[in-house]
């Protein structure tokens, strides 16, 4: 059974001011290093305003749809066509988890942008403009009668955003590895949710990926394992790279390959192999491309 590749062009069309880092280039490289591998290449729908009012209210909605072209924020910008590229990101992740627990794909990566993880209840930031593994987490509990799921970030930045919309979902364990002191400023190890259901392990400026196998080793996924999720969610962002621009650490490819194993080895133990990834961060073009090239290539061999 193959791994689907989820994207659509509609999210070329996400267009950030000259020299911003999350840039149309990030879904060129990721398309180019992808080209030979033999996936299921499924077009993302657009998601549905019910999907996103799992997670964002009404007032939300409507602000982003009639947001004017420009600047939501220092770093979150709207274009013409960022609105439609957000709504395949959630109907994306949406289709996946479908097909996944269809049993049409075992597991699946979608590719679109803008990115989910940074979006909060109300507030779009940080590149992000709907909490899409968080939509898609609640999205496999009500619409497929899941009773646990697990999500996985390990961007480099913390993924606040998520945090905040499954702080009070006792369904749903979340953790996540980033660097401290970074953007957005959350991620301490006491943020443990409501249900003390939300694991931060923060990660030092200049360490490796020594350190963060240590910590997966001895704290995430052990406890990922006594969750017994029934599918998994990796937030993947692909930052920590030490090539990229965008912070310090000092992680390699193969960082991201053991990672990735590690995650799709308790995904079949507990869930039958259920696995949904969702592209997040990641701005050096070359390191990202062979990332998640080495990322998807693990999700095959599954």
């Amino acid at each position: 059974m193959t791994t689907a590749l989820i994207t659509h062009q509609d999210c070329l069309n996400h267009v950030n001011p000259p020299g911003h880092p999350e840039q149309v280039a990030r879904l060129m490289v990721i398309e180019r290093a992808l080209k030979g591998f033999d996936l299921l290449r499924i077009d993302a729908p657009l998601g549905k305003e019910s999907h996103i009012l799992r997670c964002h209210p009404q007032s939300y909605i409507d602000a982003l749809k009639s947001a004017n072209i420009g600047p939501l924020d220092p770093d979150t910008h709207m274009s013409a066509g960022t609105y439609n590229a957000a709504l395949r990101g959630v109907g994306g992740i949406i289709q996946a988890v479908d097909m996944v627990m269809a049993g049409d794909t075992k597991n699946a990566f979608v590719a679109c942008r803008p990115p989910g993880h940074h979006a909060e209840t109300g507030t779009a930031m940080g590149f992000c403009l709907f909490g899409n593994v968080a939509i898609a987490a609640k999205h496999a509990l009500e619409q497929h009668n899941l009773s646990r799921v697990a999500i996985m970030d390990f961007d480099v930045h913390h993924g606040n955003g998520t945090q905040d919309l499954v702080w009070n979902e006792s369904r749903i364990f979340f953790a996540s590895t980033q660097q401290m002191p970074l953007f957005p400023g959350s991620g301490a190890a006491d943020e443990t949710g409501a249900h003390g259901q939300i694991m931060n392990v923060p990660l030092p400026e200049g360490s490796d990926g020594s350190l963060f196998r240590e910590k997966m080793t001895s704290q995430i996924l052990p406890a990922i394992d006594a969750w017994q999720p029934e599918m998994m969610f990796i937030s993947a962002g692909f930052d920590a790279h030490r090539n990229d621009p965008l912070a310090g650490l000092n992680w390699d490819t193969g960082d991201f390959v053991w990672a990735t194993q590690q995650l799709c080895d308790l995904a079949e133990k507990h869930c039958h192999g259920r696995l949904v990834s969702t592209l997040e961060g990641g701005y050096d073009l070359d390191a990202l491309a062979a990332s998640v090239a080495a990322h998807v290539k693990v999700l095959q061999e599954q």
